[in-house]
């Protein structure tokens, strides 16, 4: 990269100066990474993870972002290919042909692109690492987060029988984990969370159903009250809140809202009507730092708790979940847990540990927190493209 090509300079407004930076390169990488076991929703099974990475650089510092979407166009329509798509022709060549001062500015720039929030995040978020750097603070601290540990909490997908679960559900609970997540379908609920009660009748516990329900199920819905839940998670269609409210009118149990949740304006609309008493924040889902935040502030405005849930991602999402799980509202434990959970290595030093209590420690290092492993990433890339 050639020094020329940053272009760094002061401007004055409202007696504050900004540090304006261009960046000069960015590159795409597409990595292949086998998880330890298979994670199974009401969507599928998923075995082995496409991750796409991007790099960017300005000056001598090197921000890293992640695109959080899945293999398949069922959990969102966005997919790797997608992705990449709406990464190299579009938001790419946006980013290099202006300056900025600040990476919340970028999401403005990206408004004309209708939808696709996930490749957004990526390239954002890798702007907010580069710009903790720059001021010499973790992104954490940048971002306004106030918590210096984070409660964990482990997302347990459908396994192979009632025994695995609760064998896997022990298993997290002596390593410290705070609560408990268990994806569930029609066929795969209420006499599963029978047996866990059972066994586990004082850990706290959720469901998610990712959309695998409809209101025709509502008396089978009504048992979920029975069974002392922290929340069931999205149980009806992604894009109804008017029907989400109808169900939670009906239900003792709080119900969360993950994928109807894409922007603050969104959020308002579902407290508005009822649809949920408590939101799930992802990063990718909603385009990046600057929206969760703006999702974050609203609903600790209304006294709404917030969690980060998790898409499976490799070491460099996981940093920055990290990161915005350290506001002050993130109040319940989220999916945010070690990375030997789903890999035999991940892609980045120290990998992320979670101590016997159940918490993470939020990096104090400016930046992302957590080095990427490059030798690791280049041994499992499968594709990659520049752009200068």
């Amino acid at each position: 990269m050639e020094r020329e090509a940053i272009q760094l300079r002061f401007v004055f407004g409202n007696n504050q100066a900004f540090l304006l930076m261009k960046i000069a390169h960015v590159e795409l990488r597409e990595l292949r990474l086998p998880l330890v076991s298979f994670f199974e929703t009401s969507f599928g099974r998923t075995t082995d993870r496409r991750i796409v990475l991007v790099r960017v650089e300005a000056d001598d510092l090197t921000g890293w972002g992640e695109v959080t979407c899945g293999e398949k166009p069922f959990y969102s329509y966005e997919t790797p290919e997608t992705a990449w798509h709406i990464l190299r022709d579009y938001l790419i060549p946006w980013s290099l042909e202006r300056s900025w001062s600040n990476a919340c500015e970028i999401a403005a720039r990206f408004h004309p692109v209708r939808g696709h929030p996930m490749a957004k995040a990526a390239m954002e978020n890798a702007l907010w690492d580069i710009e903790a750097q720059e001021k010499g603070i973790s992104i954490a601290k940048l971002l306004g987060g106030t918590l210096e540990e984070i409660p964990c909490g482990v997302s347990i997908g459908i396994q192979e029988s009632v025994e695995a679960l609760l064998e896997k559900i022990e298993r997290e609970l002596s390593a410290g984990y705070q609560r408990i997540k268990i994806k569930v379908k029609p066929g795969w609920d209420i006499e599963v969370l029978e047996r866990i009660r059972s066994k586990f009748p004082d850990i706290r516990l959720m469901v998610d159903a990712n959309s695998a329900y409809t209101l025709a199920d509502l008396d089978h819905l009504k048992q979920f009250d029975r069974f002392d839940l922290m929340m069931i998670e999205q149980p009806l269609g992604w894009d109804d809140m008017v029907e989400h409210a109808r169900l939670q009118k009906e239900l003792q149990t709080p119900l969360c809202l993950d994928e109807s949740i894409h922007s603050a304006d969104d959020a308002r609309k579902a407290l508005d009507l009822g649809a949920c008493r408590i939101i799930n924040i992802k990063l990718g889902r909603v385009g990046g730092y600057a929206s969760a935040r703006n999702i974050h502030d609203l609903c600790r405005a209304r006294g709404v708790p917030v969690w980060c849930g998790g898409m499976l991602e490799s070491g460099i999402g996981r940093a920055h979940n990290i990161a915005l799980s350290s506001l002050p509202g993130f109040t319940l434990p989220g999916d945010v847990s070690a990375s030997r959970r789903y890999w035999q290595q991940d892609i980045i030093q120290p990998e992320v540990t979670v101590s016997p209590r159940g918490v993470i420690p939020v990096p104090k290092t400016p930046g992302l927190g957590y080095v990427p492993d490059l030798e690791r990433i280049e041994k499992v890339t499968v594709r990659k493209e520049s752009f200068s």
